[in-house]
């Protein structure tokens, strides 16, 4: 009975698998999504079917097998970091993927079981599951789509009991057989983030998966505000004309507090109206279009950049140089050098 019950809930997650994988195949999701969705779903699959027992471990098909189901961490930190629009160098993304593959490699040419090759990718996916739990959580209050707000608590929780329970789970204990409740826990929790992702696809929600943050920003050059709506972004207007947006630390929550206004329809305003994905954006269009105005002016060649980005509410250059070349596209220094030059 045991065993049936595991096979069954192993089944029935290689099949939502097949379902969802079909889905994706023919959706309208951004391919920036697709990619590590894909690999998710192939690879919680082959982690199914190759934590079974049912295929003979030395045929290299379940060996293949077992390097795509060993990868299915990293392709869930892919989606979520790109999920939750964080940037991921791909030299990154180059490191990650020669640390699995050569892990794989090693497992199976040199040790057997728990040896070098297999720390190697267990400690790399645990760091990785740690990752995504602080962009996720570490990001909630600056996001503003209230659909990914509700996943940045959720998905945490399911990722966090499932890949980084058995990755714990295993370093303690080692890659032997493990009991019963644990392979049947691990089934379920594997088979409900699946379910996750076929609800997300199934009720295709645009603000997630398909609409992008130039659709998103022509959206709202055709600004359309309710009587109540139209109050709040004038009342909002006129605070960042005083410069509010200037002041070190400031949340979505201490700018609703001072416009005396909730702050879900602050949320609502930004976000659905003005297009902004997130708080930090719509500073950063402030304080950039400022940043810009005070690095071309030949008067104040010689302020520091450090001072302009202090005094724009930064705490640190870094955040500055980032929010400044995503903007422009240049960094501070070589944008006042073309502006000054030019002028």
């Amino acid at each position: 009975m045991e065993i049936d019950a595991d096979i069954i809930i192993r089944l029935m997650g290689v099949g939502a698998s097949s379902l969802l994988l079909t889905i994706l195949l023919v959706g309208s999701i951004r391919q920036s999504l697709k990619i590590p969705l894909l690999g998710l779903v192939i690879g919680g699959a082959a982690y199914l079917i190759n934590t079974s027992g049912a295929l003979d471990r030395g045929t290299p098909f379940l060996m293949f097998i077992d390097l795509i189901s060993l990868i299915t961490p990293f392709w869930i930190w892919l989606f979520a970091r790109r999920l939750f629009e964080r940037d991921t160098p791909n030299w990154l993304l180059a490191i990650l993927g020669s640390i699995y593959f050569t892990g794989w490699l090693v497992a199976q040419t040199v040790d057997v079981g728990s040896g070098p090759g297999f720390y190697m990718i267990h400690i790399t996916s645990l760091a990785l599951i740690v990752d995504l739990i602080y962009v996720a959580l570490s990001g909630l209050g600056d996001d503003l789509v209230a659909s990914r707000r509700l996943i940045r608590i959720y998905l945490p929780i399911l990722i966090g009991l499932q890949s980084g329970g058995i990755l714990l789970y295993e370093l303690v204990f080692g890659n032997n057989s493990s009991p019963f409740i644990i392979q049947v826990t691990n089934a379920t929790l594997i088979y409900l983030l699946v379910l996750f992702g076929g609800i997300a696809l199934l009720k295709t929600n645009p603000e997630l998966l398909v609409v992008t943050e130039d659709q998103k920003n022509e959206r709202a050059a055709k600004l359309v505000l309710t009587p109540s709506e139209t109050v709040l972004y004038d009342k909002l207007k006129d605070t960042m004309d005083e410069g509010q947006y200037r002041e070190p630390g400031l949340t979505i929550k201490i700018l609703a507090e001072h416009l005396n206004a909730p702050e879900h329809r602050l949320r609502a305003l930004i976000n659905q109206k003005l297009g902004h994905r997130n708080f930090s954006s719509f500073l950063n269009s402030f304080r950039i279009t400022e940043a810009k105005e005070k690095l071309a002016d030949r008067e104040l060649v010689d302020l520091p950049i450090l001072t302009i980005a202090m005094d724009l509410g930064y705490n640190s250059l870094a955040p500055f140089n980032r929010a400044f070349r995503a903007e422009s596209g240049q960094t501070p220094s070589d944008f006042r050098k073309s502006s000054i030059d030019q002028n």
